[in-house]
This record gives C-alpha cells, sequence and structure tokens, in this order.
C-alpha cells in the first residue's frame, strides 16, 4: 500500500531518491555506545504528482530525532550569527517592530537569532523543544517555551507580530499541523517569514547531502503555496539567499490580510515552472545526479589512500553523516574529524563511527588533504585554516562536484 503525502493525502508512487539505510545523521554516538546495537532507517524520499511536496518515507519519529541532548547549535558558525543579526535589523525596520511588538520563533535553538530582539527591547518567545539548546537560550536572556510547535500549543501562545522559523519547516512531521500553528499564532495583520532550503537548488546542485531523516519534507514555492493555502494563509513576498546552499525565505500572512504580493512571487513560480518542477521527468533523474557525487567522492579516497596520503575531514554536519554513510566511509579512508562544537567532540559520527577531534588536532596531524563537509561554510572553513594551506594541505569538496584546491599561502 502506498504512503499518502503528507499535505494532501495523495497516494505516492513516485521516488525522487533512495539513500539505502542510515542513522539518524545527528544522532551521534559515546565510545561506550559502540558496544550497542544502532538504530538505521530506510533513508528514502518520494514525490507527490499532486502537489509537488518531496517527503521521506514514514519510518523515524520525531521524538527519536530531537532529543535533549540534540547536538546542533547554530551559534557554532559566526556566518549564520551574522546572517541573524542582520535579519533582525532588516525585518524589525520593515515592520516597524517596537517594543509593543511580539515575536515568536519557532526552533529558536540556542537563542542565535532572538537575542538580537532581546537587545532591541522587542518581546519575543522561542519555542523549542531539544533541551540542550533551550537551555543555553535561556542562559543568555531569552524566554523559551520548551515545546515541539504545533496548533494545539499555538493557541495557547500570545498572537504574534511576527513569527520566524529558519530551517525547521523542512523538519516538521505533521507539516499541516505546524502550519495551522503560524495561522493560529498570528495576529491579523502580522507576519510568518520562514527560511527553507530550495529544493530546486538542491537539484540543481545535486545536493542530496542535505537529505536526512530529520528533514522530512524539501521545499519548492509550488508545494508550500499548496500547504499555505490549506491552513488559510499566502505567500505574498519571497527572497532567494545563499544560504545552505541556496534557500527562499518567504513572507506569508493571513489569506485576507492586507499585504500585496511582491513581483518576486510571480517571478519565482515561473522559474520553478520552467525548471520543470510541475514536471515528474524534474524528479526522476535525481537519483543518477547523487550516485554520481558519491562515486567521485569514494574514487577520491581510494586514490588518496592508495598513494599514501592522509585525509581528515572538517565538520561533523548532518550533511557528511549523509554522505559518508550512503558512500560507505569508514576510518581507514577518513581516520577523524574536527568541529568546533563541544557537544560533538569526544563523539563518534553517526554510521561511519569516525571518531571527533577538536580543530587543533588539525595542527599536529596536519592531514595531506582536508575535506569540507559543510560546503556551505567552505570559505569560512578555508579562512580558519590558512595555516594548513600554507603548509600544504590541500581543500576538498564533493558537492555539487568534487573540487580539490590549493589556497595561495599568506603572504
Amino acid at each position: 500500500m502506498s504512503q499518502l503525502c503528507r499535505h494532501c493525502a495523495t497516494p505516492l508512487n513516485m521516488q525522487f531518491l533512495d539513500l539505502g539505510f542510515a542513522p539518524p545523521s545527528n544522532a551521534y554516538l559515546e565510545p561506550a555506545d559502540l558496544s550497542r546495537p544502532e538504530m538505521t532507517f530506510p533513508l528514502r524520499l518520494q514525490v507527490c504528482g499532486k502537489c509537488r511536496l518531496v517527503q521521506t518515507e514514514d519510518f523515524a519519529q520525531a521524538d527519536a530525532l530531537f532529543t535533549k541532548d540534540y547536538a546542533y547549535f547554530s551559534s557554532t558558525s559566526k556566518g549564520w550569527l551574522d546572517h541573524a543579526a542582520r535579519y533582525a535589523d532588516m525585518i524589525t525596520e520593515r515592520l516597524s517592530l517596537t517594543a509593543d511588538s511580539h515575536v515568536i520563533e519557532v526552533a529558536s535553538n540556542d537563542g542565535y537569532l532572538l537575542k538580537n530582539f532581546v537587545a532591541k527591547g522587542i518581546p519575543c518567545l522561542g519555542v523549542e523543544p531539544t533541551q540542550s539548546t533551550a537551555e543555553a537560550a535561556e542562559a543568555i536572556g531569552v524566554p523559551v517555551l520548551q515545546e515541539f510547535f504545533g496548533a494545539e500549543i499555538a493557541e495557547t501562545l500570545p498572537k504574534a507580530d511576527l513569527i520566524a522559523g529558519n530551517n525547521v519547516y523542512a523538519h516538521v512531521p505533521d507539516i499541516n499541523d505546524f502550519t495551522q500553528g503560524l495561522r493560529n499564532a498570528l495576529k491579523p495583520e502580522g507576519v510568518i517569514t520562514l527560511e527553507f532550503p530550495h529544493l530546486m537548488q538542491l537539484v540543481e546542485f545535486s545536493q542530496f547531502d542535505t537529505v536526512y531523516h530529520e528533514h522530512f519534507s524539501y521545499l519548492s514555492l509550488i508545494a508550500v503555496e499548496h500547504i499555505f493555502a490549506a491552513a488559510g494563509l499566502r505567500v505574498f513576498d519571497v527572497e532567494r539567499l545563499p544560504t545552505h546552499g541556496g534557500s527562499l525565505r518567504i513572507y506569508g500572512c493571513h489569506k485576507v490580510a492586507s499585504h500585496s504580493e511582491a513581483p518576486a512571487v510571480a517571478t519565482l513560480r515561473a522559474d520553478e515552472a520552467e525548471r520543470g518542477m510541475n514536471d515528474d521527468s524534474y524528479y526522476l533523474a535525481f537519483q543518477q545526479q547523487a550516485d554520481r557525487v558519491k562515486n567521485d567522492f569514494v574514487q577520491f579516497l581510494l586514490t588518496a589512500h592508495a598513494e599514501g596520503k592522509t585525509v581528515a575531514g572538517y565538520g561533523a554536519a548532518a550533511k557528511g553523516n549523509t554522505l559518508m554513510n550512503y558512500a560507505g566511509v569508514r576510518t581507514d579512508l577518513v581516520p577523524f574529524i574536527c568541529d568546533a562544537a563541544p557537544s560533538k567532540i569526544g563523539k563518534l559520527m553517526p554510521g561511519s563511527h569516525i571518531p571527533i577531534s577538536p580543530p587543533a588536532r588539525l595542527r599536529e596531524d596536519r592531514p595531506d588533504f582536508l575535506v569540507i563537509f559543510p560546503w556551505n561554510i567552505a570559505a569560512e572553513v578555508k579562512s580558519q585554516c590558512q595555516d594548513l594551506a600554507d603548509l600544504g594541505t590541500r581543500f576538498v569538496t564533493a558537492v555539487p562536484e568534487l573540487v580539490v584546491t590549493e589556497l595561495v599561502a599568506s603572504e
């Protein structure tokens, strides 16, 4: 029996991507865990032929993915902090937010965004289900409700002038309930902004490593407009962002609100249609692209190993977990990965069991090649590791295609 679309309940009969079996991408292991079984789930995506929502098959549950010790902290990346600060300044001016306004962020993580509103004296509330990140936010003065956001919880919240959600819309298992929650918590003329990776960029730049169980949905404007309309909402503006390899920031409101539709919405609708996102063929060709990226990466690692070259990784990110688990990479080819997040250091990558070390280890072991798994912040990582480049380390990214670079030595 076919799984039904999570939005419109249409039977799903079209496969978009099959990455085999993998553990949840943020289920980092302690060394003691190696003596116990590790849970894995099929990692397959299907596409709805009606609303065009690309979605994971139903295997992993949200409470198994976002646990109290969830290890992703948004503040680890300076580039993301800067992005959040710019957004706070922009949206405060655009919506004329004041001390009489109210801002809600769903999936507020460690307070990386709302701390900017706290500093401006604008009342705000974060809704965050993971204890570790919620406590980090509260420690810097950001009020947090530790709950999963949805329609029922939203009814209990003070109505908001702005509801922000960054990289959460793709993570919710019940996207209809979540969207209804946005509507329930919004003032009549309030504004919703959601940022999420754009499916069009994922396809056209072969970003299959952004696929993992924690991402239940892969979103286009086509799909989001279907979902919003069913909840009594509409999209009235959209921006294309460079974050996470190419994202959208959509602006939503109540269907009857006075916000006029910006020309950018029609432009993106037309662009998605022109690229073929209303056609089955657009989705059916993606498996071959993913396999090419995986095969090129494995060949690079095997060649480096055969030549006696050392390889290390940087960024114990979900992207790296998806790539390495699909490629079957283990410690014989990548002995260790470095990461700046204290919550990950000393743990092991799920599936591959590659140990996670502090960045200082790169200076001790100086690898011949450093694979940057979070390719969306590759420039930031290269800048931080200029001293390694001066000593001859070459940097590698695998997506959208294998690139091995050599930085010019600093003066």
